[in-house]
C-alpha cells in the first residue's frame, strides 16, 4: 500500500493537491485532521474554534453598527445554515467538501489551461465556487445533527452537574481544559474551567459543579472542595 502513494503513478495526484487552488484546502484539510488528533489525544479542547451562533430565531447583534469579527462570523455561518453544531466539525466538513470539489475541477478542466498567471486568474474564482458549494453541502449534512447535538446538550447538563470527572488534558484552568466523566457507557468528554487561578493537573478528580452558558462550559472544583 505504502508503495503505491511514493510510485510515480500518484504524481499527478500530488502535482494536483500541492497547486493552487486545490493546495488551500489541503492545507486546512491537513490542520483538521491533526487537529483531531491532537483533540483525541487531550493536548486542545475539542471544541476550541467555537463560538456562539444564535438558534434561527436568535439575534445577532442586532441592534450594534461595530459588530466584531466572530460576530460577523456567526452571523454569516446562520445565514448559510452552519449554525447548531460544533464549529470544528463544520469546519472538517467543508474542508473535505471543498478539496473533493476542488481536486476534480483542477484535475478535469485545468488540463486546458495554461500555466501562469492565467492558472491562477481562473484558480480564483474556482477556489470561491468550491468554498461556497462545500458551505451549502456542509449545510444539509449537518441539518438532522442540529437536534442531536442541542437536546443532548439540554439532557446532559441536568444530569452530570455534582458528577465527579477526572481531568484528561494536561490541565484545567480558568482557560483551558477538559474533563473525562464515566457515565457506564463510552463516557462523557466536557470542556471545564476553574475560578480563583485554580488549577488542576491531568488525573485530578473534579466536580462539575455549574454550567456555563456562554463558554458552554463547566465549573469544576475539587472533589474535597464538594464534599465539605
Amino acid at each position: 500500500m505504502f508503495a503505491i502513494l511514493l510510485s510515480d503513478k500518484m504524481d499527478p495526484f500530488y502535482q494536483n493537491i500541492a497547486s493552487f487552488p486545490t493546495a488551500f484546502f489541503t492545507f486546512f484539510l491537513a490542520v483538521c485532521l491533526l487537529y483531531w488528533v491532537v483533540a483525541v489525544l487531550g493536548f486542545v479542547d475539542l471544541d476550541i474554534l467555537d463560538f456562539d451562533i444564535p438558534d434561527a430565531d436568535g439575534e445577532l447583534g442586532a441592534n450594534k453598527t461595530d459588530l466584531s469579527t466572530p460576530e460577523v462570523l456567526a452571523g454569516l455561518m446562520m445565514k448559510l445554515g452552519l449554525n447548531g453544531v460544533p464549529t470544528t466539525i463544520v469546519v472538517s466538513f467543508i474542508s473535505l467538501f471543498g478539496w473533493l470539489i476542488c481536486y476534480f475541477a483542477v484535475h478535469f478542466l485545468f488540463g486546458l489551461v495554461p500555466d501562469g498567471v492565467i492558472r491562477y486568474l481562473v484558480g480564483l474564482p474556482v477556489l470561491i465556487g468550491s468554498l461556497y458549494i462545500a458551505a451549502l453541502i456542509t449545510a444539509q449534512v449537518i441539518k438532522p445533527l442540529r437536534p442531536l447535538f442541542k437536546s443532548a446538550t439540554q439532557h446532559t447538563i441536568k444530569h452530570v452537574l455534582g458528577q465527579t470527572a477526572v481531568v484528561r488534558t494536561s490541565r484545567v484552568d480558568s482557560s483551558f481544559g477538559e474533563v473525562y466523566l464515566d457515565d457506564g457507557g463510552a463516557g462523557l468528554i466536557f470542556k471545564a474551567r476553574t475560578t480563583d487561578n485554580q488549577v488542576f493537573n491531568k488525573g485530578d478528580r473534579v466536580v462539575l459543579f455549574e454550567y456555563l452558558k456562554e463558554e458552554h462550559a463547566y465549573r469544576v472544583i475539587s472533589e474535597q472542595e464538594f464534599l465539605n
